[in-house]
């Protein structure tokens, strides 16, 4: 499991950053958030666009989603043939199918598009859930969240109550087995398992309580815009301290800084980090995180 960041800029685009959208590579699949302009070019060798399986766009302000047509129409050049999912807030629908309609879009493939609120979509061997976050628009969060990985069978203790042939498959499959009139829990004859991966993106927000499955999350990935109160003014945006607050209130073990304001010098970031955070690094593009 991997994460690419390819866009980290804040609402406007740097000579060192793109706007936002980030790539997860999780067994042959990847999925982004968000999708700014020109994030295309940055997935050259590093990202395989027929790998791309579903895309979550946070909100419809440009910066995070107006790389969407030319990734689409190239992908259909590429001449792809999966059906590619793309979901979003309220209004996505209509967003979209206007962006679609605004050109010559030939796409060979099919489009399935999809509006969230508070959701839990159920994928092959992980979730993702989304949750609205307070940005001055509909807007989302989103938590992705690997399946439990179970332990392995203990062969031994297997062979002792009497588990032979089919009644693994079956014992995997239904959780619980008879055998000889005893209820044999699945548990009883696997080792220690572990928790999935979680991985928490905030999007474009002020600071809001996140869901409870957000605790305990191995990355916290937040947006970071300013430095002081005093300079959000009227904006939907959080301080590198309430991120760091955020990340200590869901019990992260990690936290990576995005959505980097231009007016600041990285090194100021980075120490107002420090200061409210241990385990915090500040995204820069084309960073890549093993998971």
């Amino acid at each position: 499991m991997k994460l690419y960041f390819l866009g980290t800029a804040g609402s406007k685009p740097t000579l060192e950053r793109n706007p936002p959208c980030i790539a997860l590579a999780f067994r042959k699949d990847v999925i982004l958030f968000d999708c700014g302009e020109g994030s295309q070019r940055q997935m050259i060798k590093r990202i395989k666009q027929s790998k791309i399986k579903r895309i979550f766009i946070t909100h419809f302000h440009g910066d995070h989603y107006l790389g969407l047509p030319g990734l689409i129409m190239t992908m259909s050049l590429n001449d792809r043939k999966d059906p590619l999912e793309i979901y979003g807030p309220e209004g996505t629908i209509e967003f979209l199918s206007n962006l679609f309609r605004s050109g010559y879009m030939e796409i060979g493939y099919e489009l399935m598009i999809r509006e969230l609120k508070e959701d839990t979509l159920e994928f092959e061997g992980y979730s993702i859930k989304s949750f609205p976050v307070d940005h001055g628009v509909p807007s989302l969060g989103f938590i992705f969240m690997e399946d439990d990985r179970r332990g392995a069978f203990n062969t031994e203790k297997a062979k002792e109550i009497g588990l032979e042939g089919k009644m693994f498959s079956l014992l995997e499959e239904e959780g619980e087995l008879e055998v000889s009139g005893r209820i044999i829990k699945l548990g009883d004859v696997t080792g220690k398992g572990r928790h999935g991966v979680r991985i928490t993106y905030s999007g474009d927000t002020r600071p809001v309580k996140f869901p409870s499955e957000a605790k305990g999350s191995d990355v916290l990935i937040h947006e970071a815009t300013f430095l002081e109160d005093s300079e959000r003014k009227e904006t939907y945006h959080s301080t590198v301290k309430e991120a760091c607050e955020a990340a200590d209130a869901i019990g992260a073990v990690r936290l990576i800084l995005t959505h980097i304001n231009s007016r600041y010098a990285q090194s100021e970031i980075e120490a107002e980090a420090k200061r409210h955070f241990g385990n915090v690094a500040i995204a820069e593009d084309l960073m890549e995180v093993e998971i």
